[in-house]
């Protein structure tokens, strides 16, 4: 039986972390789902517009050979809808969310994944300014 693997982020600024994280989620399943967080979701949980604007991020999300569906997210608290919409069997957060959806455990299995190390939008962000 299939497993689909469900993940979510902004994705802004692609770098090699994004490219590594979504590389191991759909190591998890055969088939990955990826929510791209909407531009006025960005806005609220980061306090700052995307560089890239959401038509964009899901076009560099989707064209990447180990995505085979993408779709806006619109609210942190819908993930339990957006897991039974698309079928999710695995949700794949990173750790820096670690036990901030472990009560979706009752439709599927959570997973954190640790973080590719010393690299972050933000900071590459705050690096091209200091340019």
């Amino acid at each position: 039986m299939p497993r689909t693997v469900i993940t979510f982020g902004t994705f802004d600024v692609f770098h090699v972390g994004h490219l590594r994280v979504l590389e191991r989620a759909a190591a998890l399943g055969d088939r990955l789902v990826v929510g791209v967080s909407a531009d006025a979701l960005n806005e609220r949980k980061k306090g700052r517009a995307p560089i890239f604007s959401e038509k964009e991020r899901l076009a560099i999300v989707a064209a990447l050979k180990v995505v085979d569906e993408v779709f806006v997210e619109e609210s942190l608290e819908q993930k339990r809808d957006y897991i039974l919409e698309h079928g999710a069997d695995v949700l794949v957060m990173g750790d820096d969310w670690a036990g901030k959806f472990d009560e979706l455990d009752d439709v599927c299995e959570v997973v954190y994944l640790e973080r590719t190390p010393a690299i972050s939008t933000t900071a590459i962000i705050e690096h091209i300014a200091d340019l």
